[in-house]
């Protein structure tokens, strides 16, 4: 079974019997599709329109398209999971932290104490370890001020099944008990593993660099001083993907070196494998707009591993313990 075969089998959504998970900022449904083939039931919302059609078109769960407030309400849940805007915080942005109109960080402390769930998770970009630092330990002291467990941790999806190079910042916030983190993949996926022959195939509406995008991209490389080209290398995970390298025509761009010379952006469904979403997956709107909700994704397949982290929390804690079941099924 190849790499794209088992990602399929691997993320199908489980029979619904796990507790009840809200996605704020869901996106195109990363996260929640991890969640979803864990057993859980989840609920997502989000601002953009294309994302939001993707999720509810390609997952079980329902997503409620509408901008989140303060004062937004919000469903039941025994566990809230999302990944507020990351623009803000991101080292290829202005980095103006908490004054950025689109920092989310305060709409998702008030969702928590608000709901008050058993259990949360919060995923950002690596640079809220730069100089976003002193903003980012106050929202782990807010939260733990409302009485969780707070631990966060730097992540990188390539030791959990991803075929790239994507390093994050995962915090979990639980109230009892003690929260066992996945363990690392001793095995890493390359690109090539992952695209398979996709990697060779020229579809019909392949979008190769033009002449002038060629001398952007090698001026680029120079200034940037790159000892090789950027070219996606199959022999090895990929780098970070984003939405400004897969839809932008960026020096960074991610792109594929054919036989014959020839360069070529990658193709959605590339790109997604890249991203770790299963070829049933369906995107909706413009390429452009796909490519964009796959550079903004949480990789599925870790998703699903921080899943079932979560699961098996939940169960080992709040579970009755053997005895009460006993007698419940005597009565």
């Amino acid at each position: 079974m190849n790499y794209a075969e088992a990602l399929a089998i691997k993320l199908r959504p489980r029979p619904e019997n796990g507790p009840v998970v809200l996605d704020l900022f869901a996106g195109c449904g990363g996260l929640s599709l991890g969640f979803e083939a864990a057993g859980f039931l989840v609920t997502g919302i989000e601002s953009a329109k294309d994302a939001c059609a993707t999720y509810s078109e390609s997952l079980r769960g329902t997503c409620s398209h509408r901008v989140l407030s303060m004062r937004s309400a919000l469903p039941s849940c025994e566990v809230i999971i999302g990944g507020p805007p990351c623009q803000p915080f991101s080292s290829n942005g202005s980095q103006l932290g908490s004054k950025d109109s689109r920092n989310g960080f305060e709409i998702f402390i008030s969702a928590v104490q608000r709901k008050r769930p058993r259990m949360w998770l919060l995923e950002n970009v690596r640079g809220l370890l730069g100089r976003s630092r002193p903003y980012f330990d106050e929202v782990l002291r807010r939260l733990e001020e409302l009485g969780y467990v707070v631990e966060p941790r730097l992540l990188n999806a390539l030791h959990y099944g991803v075929p790239q190079n994507r390093e994050r910042v995962i915090v979990v916030g639980w109230r009892d008990g003690r929260f066992i983190w996945p363990r690392r993949s001793g095995q890493r996926v390359t690109a090539g593993e992952a695209l398979g022959n996709l990697a060779i195939q020229v579809p019909s509406n392949s979008r190769f660099l033009s002449r002038s995008m060629e001398k952007y991209v090698a001026s680029y490389e120079k200034a940037s001083c790159c000892a090789n080209p950027r070219d996606l290398r199959l022999d090895a995970p990929a780098r970070t993907l984003t939405c400004r390298n897969l839809a932008g025509a960026t020096g960074d761009m991610h792109r594929l070196r054919l036989s014959d010379g020839r360069r070529r952006m990658l193709t959605v469904r590339e790109a997604a494998r890249l991203q770790g979403f299963p070829d049933w997956f369906e995107w909706k709107g413009s390429e452009s707009s796909a490519l964009t909700q796959i550079g903004n994704a949480v990789p599925p397949p870790l998703a699903l591993r921080l899943a079932r982290a979560f699961a098996r929390h939940l169960r080992l804690v709040y579970a009755p313990p053997v005895r009460d079941l006993i007698r419940i099924k005597r009565k």
